[in-house]
């Protein structure tokens, strides 16, 4: 199957319309802080929360309104996260009566989220005057406002479409997501907004969604925090008109790989936004007797503060490297392990059967220093496979979070 990619981020896919606006959340007016999304006609639904014992009030009341399966439209805010307010639900429920009587539909078919500040109060007044203007602003080309209206600290909007066809019929996908700061292996999709015109059974879309997502969003971390508010969505309303995928068969196959391609290309591009990074970091781990410890060393790697610290020193201080394995969950030969560093700059052979071997620390280097870095683990006890995508840890990073509220 061919998965070519398109433009139109979220609006790719035949029948979806996006805005975004500045309302008044965000002090910056140059910066947009409100976006809808929305379907002509109704979609199943398939979604992944937070696992953070402590959820903002829009992850609540999401998921009271999508217990059916099916949605139609997302409204979403920047700037406030909606979390520990004592009018949280509230506000939220608001949110989606406003959305809906601006779209014509009822609030329960209405996604609601937010991301920002915790524990601010939200008005509702900048919301409330931001919906007309989105509504009527609602358009084809309109998935990079969207983007931008999501988006926090983020530099950059996050946003990828691609085609591919099932049977004879010619599909798409769309996706914008949000997510910087926060981010840690635990659900870890922070906001991603997925849409597809393809035909299938809810059931399916959601089994689907929740396996790619272990594979991709929670294999991501920049800081080791896992946010209140994450949020993965994925609407499918059917208008490619291909036969319902119902059963995991071959046209489920085909949606779960363009699936899997743009929560990818999403889970990196959040990886290498983490907030002050300089480069992005991907740990690919093989030769592992299970898939669940090849995943767990990944994730060991990628979060260690003292190897994302010598990456962003461009130190190939191999041992880090080791030390994080060796901590790791799982039954493994930590004596067998070899560490291989690669970038564009080239490849280097660090650690072999668990011990130091010669190599060229100026060659290490100059592979370091590149703005992407991929760090190979063999560990020589299986056939299973794992990656997992990061970031170095920066002086910027403390800078940025040490006043996030000014």
């Amino acid at each position: 199957m061919t998965i070519e990619p398109i433009l139109g981020g979220v609006c790719a896919p035949k029948g979806f319309l996006a805005s975004g606006v500045h309302c008044g959340i965000r002090r910056n007016k140059s910066k947009l802080d409100l976006a809808m999304i929305v379907s002509k006609g109704i979609c199943r639904v398939g979604c992944t929360f937070t696992q953070n014992k402590l959820k903002g009030a829009p992850i609540l009341v999401t998921k009271e309104h999508v217990a059916d399966g099916t949605a139609q439209a997302i409204i979403c805010n920047s700037g406030n996260a909606n979390t520990c307010n004592t009018n949280g639900i509230e506000i939220a429920e608001k949110m989606c009566l406003l959305a809906a009587e601006s779209l014509n539909l009822q609030p329960s078919d209405i996604i609601v989220a937010s991301t920002g500040v915790i524990g601010r109060e939200m008005p509702i007044e900048p919301i409330a005057s931001g919906i007309p203007l989105l509504s009527e602003g609602l358009r084809l080309d309109g998935s990079r406002d969207a983007a931008h209206g999501i988006m926090t600290t983020d530099t950059r909007a996050k946003e990828y479409a691609y085609s591919f066809k099932i049977g004879d019929k010619l599909c798409k996908i769309g996706a914008i997501a949000k997510g910087s700061g926060m981010i840690h292996p635990n659900m870890a999709t922070m906001l991603a907004f997925l849409t597809t015109d393809v035909n299938i059974h809810q059931q399916m879309l959601q089994k689907a969604v929740s396996s790619v997502v272990d594979e991709t969003f929670n294999m991501v971390s920049v800081d080791g925090d896992t946010s209140t508010n994450d949020m993965l969505v994925c609407m499918a309303n059917g208008l490619a008109e291909n036969k319902e995928i119902s059963s995991e068969d071959e046209s489920y196959d085909q949606f779960r790989r363009a699936l899997y391609r743009i929560c990818e290309d999403l889970s990196k591009e959040i990886a290498a936004d983490g907030e002050g990074a300089k480069k992005l970091l991907t740990c690919r781990v093989k030769g592992s007797c299970c898939k669940e410890t090849a995943k767990n060393v990944a994730k060991s790697v990628i979060t260690s503060s003292l190897f994302k610290t010598a990456m962003f020193g461009a130190d190939a201080n191999w041992g880090r490297i080791l030390c994080a394995i060796g901590y790791t969950e799982g039954d493994f030969d930590i004596s067998a392990v070899g560490i291989e560093l690669t970038s564009k700059s080239g490849s280097i052979i660090v650690c072999q059967n668990g011990n130091s071997v010669a190599f060229s620390e100026e060659k290490a280097k100059k592979i370091l220093l590149e703005d992407s870095v991929v760090i190979t683990i063999d560990m020589k006890n299986g056939t299973e496979e794992a990656t997992a995508w990061g970031c170095d840890l920066t002086y910027d990073y403390v800078k940025i979070n040490g006043d996030y509220r000014a």
